[in-house]
């Protein structure tokens, strides 16, 4: 397992349900990492059918999943667990994202059973937490995102092992995105008053793109972003890694 208190910022390419052949070969050949630093954990999360092709062109970043069973094995037509990514170079996973909590009905139990499983094959979760434009409206964020982190988290779960990604669901795909004091604030919330989460990295995500991601990690209590549309375009996904 890799260890991410080595790195400084870490920065996640969502790719949703996106992609084919064609486009994976005009993506990585204008993809530009030269001018990466070296404490930079650059992550790219494709489609699992594309993992192979992608794990022979990323070079200095690392192969992620967009989510993986909550089953070990067995009679679970369409799954894929946790070790059969482990055995495609996976070295990450995105779990508890928005669209699975609301589109797929997953709760924060199925999430802490994801997210067991995956540190059982070594790999490292990146557990999603976020609130609606509602529970915002009604003051309930810092309450919501409480209760998702404390019962998200597996017992075997720790700073070195582990990684949270602020997503307010309101932002997500939408253009909208909390202003850079909200952003912060939030991250310090989590960071410094959630007792059972101190020490761990935050990532923040929901409308990050190439001009805002600069200004977005370097706040004081975000450690890194996790990009959605803007990381299918590689001139926008280099810009990000850069920044």
């Amino acid at each position: 397992m890799l260890k991410i208190k080595e790195f400084n910022k870490i920065i996640v390419a969502n790719w949703k349900l996106n992609g084919s052949n064609d486009f994976l070969e005009a993506y990585f050949d204008k993809l530009v990492l030269k001018d990466i630093d070296s404490d930079i954990c650059g992550i790219i999360c494709p489609p699992i059918t594309y993992f192979q092709k992608c794990h022979s062109k990323l070079h200095s970043l690392y192969l992620g999943a967009q989510d993986c069973s909550k089953f070990k094995d067995g009679a679970y037509t369409g799954e894929i667990s946790a070790s059969m990514l482990k055995e495609n170079n996976c070295e990450f996973c995105i779990v508890g994202h928005s669209e699975r909590r609301h589109e797929f009905n997953e709760n924060n139990e199925d999430i802490k059973i994801k997210a067991g499983l995956l540190l059982d094959a070594k790999i490292i979760p990146i557990i999603c937490i976020g609130e609606t434009l509602e529970q915002k409206k009604i003051n309930k964020t810092q309450e919501i995102l409480k209760e998702q982190v404390i019962n998200s988290l597996p017992q075997k779960s720790s700073k070195e092992n582990v990684i949270i990604a602020y997503e307010p669901i309101w932002a997500i795909g939408t253009g909208m995105t909390p202003s850079l004091q909200e952003i912060n604030n939030i991250h310090e919330y989590l960071k410094k008053d959630i007792e059972e989460v101190e020490g761990y990295k935050f990532l923040y995500g929901g409308s990050v793109n190439s001009e805002n991601a600069s200004e977005i990690m370097n706040l004081e209590n975000v450690d890194g972003v996790l990009v959605g549309g803007a990381s299918l375009k590689a001139d926008q996904f280099s810009e990000i890694l850069k920044a």
